[in-house]
Parts: structure tokens; C-alpha cells; sequence
């Protein structure tokens, strides 16, 4: 009499089994079911917490830096400490200059203007940029183009107007390509809409901005050569911290600034937070394969305990069976069917709950701009199944060899 896990007399008898002990199958199956899901879930949300995270920095070079002045910290030169000021092109110009290491490098000032075209106005900043903007900032082009070299070296008066902005003194549907709008009374030629996914904002964020050439910004608010801020970019395998020293070292030359004064130089290197991102998710990932090892060997250990129990209720019946021919083989067969199943059954609704649960995830986070991957691949999910069903038969071998060494004679005395 030979027992295979696919008879079905085998799977009514497994059934029986499991059924007597009902409330430590649901036990057993709950910590499995939840060991599989909790497992999947952190495997599959780990990947679109990161893109949630990553989003904030969506269409922003991770090789930047940003430069700001500050108020000097210590007296100099006859500069009362307190004293506060400015950037100005000279300070761009030396960068471009000494610093080979930057490959993109633009300044950032705005003016608050009432922008208006037609009867429609609203109140936005008008942001002066160099062409290597877009190398740094990198955004979202609706319509027409950005503002490029020819524009800033002629002091062209163009401009860029922010998605928003536009939405807001355009008609819904009318294109701004080529109509003038006025900032302050002065008008712009209108040569292109954008926006940003990023959620770094200087002074504000494209969308609500109207983008000028640096240059016709300056004279066309007559803010002489003084700027409000520096974007850099530099090249691949250099960090902006890096060059640090050197680009203060410019700045301190122009301008009344104590050599020992580290703090009057505003200086945030932007790389480091995608150091930082990395290194939290590399944490998060730890973490979630610790919680979910955990989670699975407390199912494989409720395995194992069901098992044992089986064999300890059913030795009479053991015994019996090997009195009419059982072989040790379908003994253990029989034993490991039933955790082989019960952590099947289990692990596979734990993985179609965890599945449906992304997927909620994944829709609620989405937004027009990126859809989080919150998903657990095919391959993984096969890989999860495969562990538990591995771990639970492992789980079940000690107690199905314990079947196999029942001895007849000792069964039928057992009570």
C-alpha cells in the first residue's frame, strides 16, 4: 500500500486530519498566511517607498550643489559682524573660470512681479536663470522652448512661464506660445510653459515662476551685477563638497569675507541627501527582510508544532498502518503532506492579499506626475513560495521520522 500526496484518498484523510485540530490549523495558518504577506508587502512596498522619496528629487541633478550668502559671523575689513551681502556676476564668472570641475553653473534671483495678460493678473516671482539651467533643474517642458545662450548674451526680453502661472492669465486651452505678458508693466516675449516633478524649490518652484534670461532681468529691474544665488553641477566622480574650498576660497576674494568664517557661505550640497536616501532605504530594506524572516520562521515553527502534534494524536493509527504493510515511506509521505499543503494554502493566500494590498498602495500614491512601483514581481512571489514551502517541509521531517520509528507493538499500547 503505497500513499502519494496526489491520491485523492490521501487528501481526504489530510483534510480530516486538520480538521480535528482546527484551532491550531487556523493558527498555524494565520502565522503563515501573515509570514508570507508581511514578507511580500515589505519586499514589495520597500520599492515604491523609495520612489515616493525619490520623487522629491525627481528632475534635479544629484551632482549639485546650491550656494547662498549669508551674514558675516566674525568682523573683517572694517564689516561689523552681522553685516549681510550679495553675490554678484563676478563670483559666477571666477567660478567658471578656476573650477573646471563644474560643469554647469547658473544664478538664481527673483523679483516679485504682478504678471498679467489681458484682464487676467496674478502675483508670481519672475526668477532671473543662465542658460545652464535646464542641465541642473531639469524641467518639465509643456509647450515651446526654454531660454537658451543667444537669449541671455543678447538680453533678450523672453521668458518661460510656469505651468501654474499660466493656467492662471490664460484661457483654458489658448496656447501663451508668442503672446507678450506684461511683469510689472514690462513686457516679455513668451517662448515656452514649463513645470518641475522635483519638490526642491529656490525661491519657487517653476510651475509658479515666470523664467527670465538672468541678464534682461537685471537690467530690466535695474538690479545691477548683484545675484541672489548659485546653482552648480559638477562632473561625474566629483562631489560638490569636494570643490568646496575652492569656490569659497573665489567668493571670500570678492568679497568682505574673514578667512576663518565658515559661516557667512551658504553651502548645501545636494548629493549628500542622495547619500542619505540611499543609505535610509538600504536600512529599510534590512529592516523589512528582518521583520519578514522572522514572520516566516514563526509560521515554519507553528508548522512544525501542528506536525508534532498530528503524529502525538494519530500514533494508534500509525501504528496500525505499519501492522498491515505501511512502508516507513508512506508514513513520512502521509506526515509531510499535511504541512506541505497547509503551508501552501496559506502561503498563497498571503501573497494574493499582499499583491491586492500593493496594488491599493500603488493607486493611492499615484499622481500625474510618477506612479510608485509598488509591485512584487512574478519571480519574487515564486521565490517566497518556495522558501516557506522548503522551511515547512524541513519543519515536518523531524516529526514525520518520529512516525516512521513507531513501532507496532508500541503504538497499540499507546493510550
Amino acid at each position: 500500500m503505497r500513499t502519494s500526496i496526489f491520491d485523492i484518498d490521501n487528501w481526504r484523510e489530510i483534510g480530516a486530519t486538520l480538521a480535528r485540530n482546527k484551532t491550531r490549523t487556523f493558527l498555524t495558518a494565520f502565522g503563515i498566511f501573515w509570514g508570507t504577506a508581511m514578507l511580500a508587502m515589505l519586499i514589495g512596498g520597500a520599492r515604491g517607498l523609495e520612489d515616493i522619496l525619490r520623487r522629491n528629487f525627481d528632475g534635479f541633478a544629484t551632482n549639485t550643489a546650491l550656494l547662498f550668502p549669508g551674514r558675516l559671523t566674525m568682523s573683517y575689513k572694517g564689516f561689523n559682524k552681522g553685516t549681510s551681502y550679495n553675490l554678484q556676476q563676478a563670483d559666477v564668472d571666477g567660478i567658471r573660470q578656476s573650477v573646471p570641475e563644474v560643469t554647469a553653473l547658473t544664478s538664481v534671483y527673483s523679483v516679485n512681479v504682478v504678471a498679467s495678460y489681458g484682464r487676467q493678473s496674478t502675483t508670481c516671482n519672475a526668477t532671473g536663470v543662465d542658460a545652464e539651467y535646464p542641465l541642473i533643474m531639469q524641467p518639465v517642458m509643456y509647450e515651446g522652448r526654454f531660454v537658451n545662450a543667444s537669449d541671455e548674451k543678447n538680453e533678450r526680453k523672453v521668458c518661460v512661464v510656469g505651468k501654474k502661472v499660466a493656467d492662471e492669465i490664460f484661457e483654458y486651452g489658448e496656447s501663451p506660445i508668442g503672446k507678450y505678458v506684461s511683469l510689472s508693466g514690462i513686457y516679455y516675449y513668451v517662448v515656452g510653459v514649463a513645470g518641475q516633478t522635483s519638490d526642491i524649490q529656490i525661491n519657487s518652484k517653476i510651475d509658479e515662476s515666470i523664467l527670465v534670461p538672468g541678464n534682461t532681468l537685471r537690467r530690466s529691474f535695474n538690479l545691477g551685477d548683484d545675484i541672489g544665488g548659485l546653482m552648480l553641477r559638477v562632473k561625474d566622480g566629483v562631489t560638490p563638497t569636494s570643490i568646496q574650498p575652492r569656490i569659497e576660497r573665489i567668493i571670500r576674494r570678492n568679497h568682505p569675507i574673514h578667512p576663518d568664517d565658515d559661516n557667512a557661505i551658504m553651502f548645501w550640497d545636494i548629493s549628500e541627501q542622495f547619500k542619505m536616501v540611499d543609505s535610509l532605504f538600504m536600512g529599510i530594506m534590512i529592516l523589512a527582510m528582518f521583520v519578514g524572516v522572522g514572520s516566516l520562521l514563526a509560521g515554519i515553527i507553528g508548522v512544525g508544532n501542528i506536525m508534532w502534534v498530528i503524529v502525538k494524536e494519530r500514533t494508534q493509527e500509525i501504528g496500525i498502518r505499519r501492522a498491515i504493510g505501511a512502508k516507513p515511506r508512506d508514513i513520512i509521505v502521509q506526515i509531510l503532506s499535511e504541512g506541505v499543503i497547509l503551508t501552501f494554502v496559506a502561503g498563497l493566500a498571503g501573497i494574493c492579499f499582499a499583491t491586492l494590498v500593493l496594488y491599493i498602495a500603488q493607486i493611492i500614491t499615484a499622481n500625474e506626475v510618477s506612479v510608485p512601483h509598488f509591485q512584487l514581481f512574478f519571480s519574487q512571489a515564486i521565490g517566497i513560495m518556495v522558501t516557506f514551502m522548503v522551511l515547512g517541509t524541513l519543519a515536518g521531517l523531524i516529526p514525520a521520522t518520529k512516525a516512521m520509528k513507531i513501532k507496532p507493538i508500541e503504538a497499540m499500547n499507546d493510550k
